[in-house]
């Protein structure tokens, strides 16, 4: 199992094109952990905005009446992907997000790394 240190530089490491990851508590909106972004990307101000677009996501699920999970949600960009992985019912109220440069990144190769990682880490 990895905790949050080891699953940033993961993503960091084995997925092409990435410009940053964070974990992020949805509840508080809050960044537990940040790796990556700089000039070009704060991962805290991602972080808080990216929970606004869980929110209402999950928000919609229920009036709509849909009782199903949120694997992933694809943000693309002209330049970029934002991909938001919500965590399993072990880390209820958590998510990984990760932001890649649309023209080195291979979005199902970074969707099925960021599966893995999840899958390995102990929060």
């Amino acid at each position: 199992m990895a905790n949050t240190e080891t699953a940033l530089k993961e993503a960091m490491t084995s997925i092409e094109g990435v410009v940053g990851v964070a974990l992020v508590d949805y509840t508080s909106g809050m960044a537990l952990g940040t790796l990556g972004g700089g000039k070009q990307l704060d991962l805290s101000v991602a972080a808080a905005g990216n929970t606004d677009v869980v929110r209402a996501k999950l928000r919609a699920m229920e009036m709509l009446g849909i009782q199903d999970q949120i694997e992933d949600i694809l943000i693309t960009l002209g330049t970029q992907y934002h991909l938001i992985r919500l965590l399993k019912a072990r880390s209820n109220g958590l998510f990984l997000y990760l932001a890649l440069d649309s023209k080195r990144a291979n979005l199902a190769m970074a969707r099925h790394q960021l599966r893995k990682i999840e899958a390995e880490l102990e929060v």
